[in-house]
């Protein structure tokens, strides 16, 4: 049995922006609980019984949530990054942690039990995951024979292609690996130019896999694990909601009367939902949000402390922490001609592959009253909205948009 663990939860997560501008990347909410949290409890369902955790970019937030591990059932240890000079010198810092056969996982990995069962069959052997994607542009490519590694195309390689899927099995031999490659021509040492030095395994993920690299795709996989939530009423209903499915409802949130639920989905501690409000499939509210009298809410992300407490519509859009929709501010996630939707994010023109999206909104956005928001809208954080505006495109933090 495997009982140890490393996560590497260091990095900025700089193509998230602007969900990341405020919060580490590990954080961010995926079917009610963070990406960490939910890969420390596939961890612990396999037998791991301590997990390092390696952080640096807004540390005090992972350890702030995450503990000691008492609450997951773990011994929780951090090691911090510094600087970051790469995957490789990320791994090397957790080799007086560890002492026996442990995972890999990078931060933003989904990962479950079967898949870690897999890995964890090769024992004292090393082992990766790997999956097969349509277009292996934006990975690192894999080649293997009989089912061991022999090389790691990075990046620019197109087409249908087996990747890295950023989950492994070492032992201790990848130290000694480590300390002997050089930089890459990026500067860093790469983890992958030590893979290479070493016997891999590679082993096909089974079931869904998901890079969660840049924000919309944080929509996409909560639409695939979204099933797993299990219904757990901790808060109040009046008479006359309707629900249909399983939800989640958190401590001190209210479901007011009128309401329609179509579950699965979860609210959050501190919710008030309605009257007369219609929460859709998917839908997560991550604590202290209010959806209020004929909003309705498809298949979207609510951070902390966000409202559409009046006639808004939201559909498949992440809205940052402490916004608020104006009354009648609606966001359209569908194109007329329904043909994939592209966004401009960090300069670049990209084809999100979705046909529903709606908007990226940061922190801190209020919009004036019946605000329209078009379908592949990025709005930075601290962003306000004038009332009737129209919004379409890509505003960076700060923005007066009226």
């Amino acid at each position: 049995m495997i009982t140890e663990a490393l996560i590497l939860a260091a990095g900025k997560g700089t193509r998230m922006w602007p969900l990341t501008e405020n919060i580490p990347k590990p954080l961010l909410p995926l079917c009610g609980k963070s990406i960490i949290e939910q890969q420390i409890i596939a961890l612990k369902k396999v037998g791991v019984k301590r997990i390092n955790i390696l952080i640096g970019h807004r540390m005090k937030e992972i350890s702030d949530l995450i503990g000691n591990g008492k609450n997951y059932e773990v011994e929780i240890n951090y090691i911090v990054q510094s600087e970051q000079k790469g995957t490789g010198h990320a791994v090397s810092l957790a080799e007086k942690h560890i002492n026996n056969s442990f995972f890999c996982l990078n931060g933003d990995t989904l990962i479950d039990e079967k898949n870690l069962d897999l890995l964890a069959k090769k024992n004292d052997e090393m082992a990766m995951m790997v999956t097969t994607v349509d277009d292996g542009s934006n990975f690192g490519v894999v080649k293997s024979e009989n089912g061991v590694l022999t090389n790691i195309i990075e990046k620019g390689f197109n087409g249908k292609s087996s990747i890295n899927a950023g989950t492994y099995l070492f032992n201790k031999k990848i130290f000694k690996s480590l300390k002997s490659i050089k930089k890459s021509i990026r500067g860093e040492l790469e983890l992958t130019d030590a893979l290479v030095l070493n016997k891999i395994y590679t082993i096909n993920y089974l079931g869904f896999w998901k890079d969660i690299g840049s924000p919309w795709d944080l929509l996409t996989a909560n639409e695939k694990c979204i099933d797993l939530i299990k219904k757990e009423i901790k808060g109040h209903i009046e008479d006359n909601v309707n629900i249909n499915g399983d939800i989640h409802l958190g401590k001190n949130s209210i479901i007011k009367s009128g309401t329609y639920i179509e579950g699965p989905l979860w609210i959050g501690d501190n919710c008030i939902i309605g009257p007369n409000a219609y929460l859709r499939k998917g839908t997560i509210l991550c604590g202290d949000n209010k959806i209020g009298a004929a909003s309705e809410i498809k298949n979207s992300i609510f951070l902390e402390g966000s409202k559409a407490p009046h006639h808004n519509y939201v559909g498949d859009s992440i809205i940052g922490k402490k916004c608020n929709l104006g009354s009648g501010t609606k966001i359209a996630n569908l194109r007329l001609d329904k043909k994939e939707i592209k966004v401009t994010h960090k300069g670049k023109i990209i084809n999100t592959g979705r046909r529903k999206l709606g908007v990226i909104m940061g922190d801190n956005v209020s919009t004036g009253i019946n605000a329209s928001i078009n379908s592949g809208t990025i709005i930075g954080n601290d962003t306000n909205i004038g009332p009737h505006a129209l919004v379409s495109g890509t505003y960076e933090s700060k923005s007066l948009i009226i």
